[in-house]
């Protein structure tokens, strides 16, 4: 990135870091005229209008401010966000402006050992999608394969650190986290660390091969194999699969499809963390390609969080006694895994509460998620809970359910019904024959 873009980009942040800042302070100083509800009327007010600012600069930015405003706007629950903000990060989506194929045919041309008109036959100067990021175009290799190219967008890198700093002080000061500054620390902190990742076209390749292979182990899921002889710093190049969007796939499939489509998400999410322990921690229809007999294809690995053995049995543990209604078991547990900080009734309390409403997909046997209120009810008790001052997400669960709830939505999408308590179970029970040696590890770890 040219040193002239970076600096108007550091400028426009943090143009938008004072209007933000001024905007409270004046909504303060107005306050102090006002009775309780014109102020809070006021207050809501200035997160609207500060929300939309962000957005609109965000919006411009693309890049890492983009990704960002995505990653919060999806963890707003667990952030304490504003419904006026969050409601208002959640328009972002992750399409941007083509970058023409001049540019990115000249980035190509860098990064591929050898001249480009020896190795593809075709290259489509129209991109199949542009997002924050990079940029993806269908093209044929001379042997007859079809793949697909990611490019990585000039100079996206620079601005991750810049644009997490500068939106972090930005959310700071309009008070719109309620959290302690020990939390926010350690949000931001994973996104950042998943977001590098995303940047790093070296490790996503490795991603692409290794979830490739393990995903040859499941009938009906399926994963690009990169051309890793093709691959570089800041080009991807790989198999290129067949299939429609989610919403595509809905308004086309029948209802078998739809069934096998939604089962075949479900054992792919279970596979994924209980047994491989690397999870897609990006899934949303964009993503996933539908078949029209209901098989699917996860692509775009750039997030991908990885667990700890220890840590899924733990976690899968918890989750027992929680379905179990074994309160004191599980009120022990979560603090043991630091869930819970300072323990008091009233958090206690409000805290199983909330696990109740989790817990309902797992205690009537099948489950029908379309039109299901699980969502509305979990955001209203996640409310009161984020009261509590003593009470947070360990850092491994943020993503984690980032992907639990990316993956819920799409079933809910699809109208599925299964017994999701029998699935979860089995899977947990296989973690811990896993830890104990009676079942074969399969984990990215342990596979040398």
């Amino acid at each position: 990135m040219a040193k002239k873009s970076r600096w108007r980009r550091i400028a426009k942040l943090g143009e938008l870091s004072t209007k933000v800042s001024s905007s409270y302070l004046g909504q303060r100083v107005t306050g102090m005229f006002q009775g309780k509800d014109d102020r809070e009327l006021s207050l809501r007010s200035t997160h609207l209008k500060n929300a939309e600012r962000i957005v609109d600069t965000m919006s411009v930015l693309k890049g890492a401010a983009m990704k960002v405003g995505q990653s919060l706007a999806v963890m707003a629950d667990s952030m304490d966000l504003p419904d006026e903000v969050s409601s208002i990060l959640s328009k972002l989506n992750d399409q941007a402006q083509p970058v023409p194929f001049e540019e990115i045919e000249a980035v190509i041309r860098s990064q591929i050992d050898g001249e480009v008109d020896d190795i593809f036959a075709y290259i489509d100067p129209e991109p199949l999608g542009t997002a924050s990021l990079a940029q993806a175009h269908a093209a044929q290799l001379k042997d007859g394969q079809w793949v697909v190219i990611k490019v990585l967008h000039d100079g996206v890198e620079y601005s991750v650190d810049t644009d997490l700093k500068a939106l972090k002080s930005i959310l700071l000061a309009g008070r719109f986290l309620q959290r302690s500054k020990e939390e926010i620390d350690l949000i931001f902190d994973e996104i950042r660390e998943r977001l590098l990742e995303e940047l790093d076209y070296r490790q996503e390749a490795k991603n692409l091969e290794e979830f490739h292979q393990f995903f040859q182990s499941i009938d009906g899921v399926q994963s690009p194999k990169p051309i890793l002889s093709l691959c570089s710093d800041r080009i991807l190049v790989m198999e290129r699969l067949v299939g429609a969007p989610l919403e595509t796939f809905y308004q086309n499939a029948t209802p078998q499809a739809k069934q096998r489509a939604g089962d075949l998400l479900t054992a792919a999410f279970h596979e994924m963390l209980y047994v491989f322990r690397a999870l897609h921690a990006d899934p949303h229809g964009g993503n996933f390609l539908f078949k029209e007999d209901g098989s699917l294809a996860l692509i775009d690995f750039g997030c991908v969080k990885r667990f700890s053995l220890d840590f899924l049995v733990d976690y899968g543990r918890l989750g027992n006694a929680i379905i179990d209604h074994e309160r004191e078991e599980t009120l022990r547990r979560a603090c043991d895994m630091e869930m819970i900080l300072n323990p008091n009734s009233a958090l206690e309390d409000d805290f199983w509460d909330f696990l109740q409403i989790i817990a309902k997909p797992f205690r009537v046997g099948e489950y029908f998620v379309d039109g299901d209120t699980l969502m509305a009810e979990i955001r209203e008790s996640s409310n009161q809970i984020l009261k509590h001052k003593g009470i947070r997400a360990p850092r491994d669960i943020i993503f984690l359910h980032r992907s639990l709830m990316g993956t819920y939505s799409m079933l809910r999408k699809l109208g599925h019904r299964c017994n999701y308590e029998d699935i979860r179970r089995h899977y947990v029970l296989q973690a811990i024959d896993i830890q104990d040696g009676v079942v074969e590890d399969r984990g990215w770890d342990a596979r040398g």
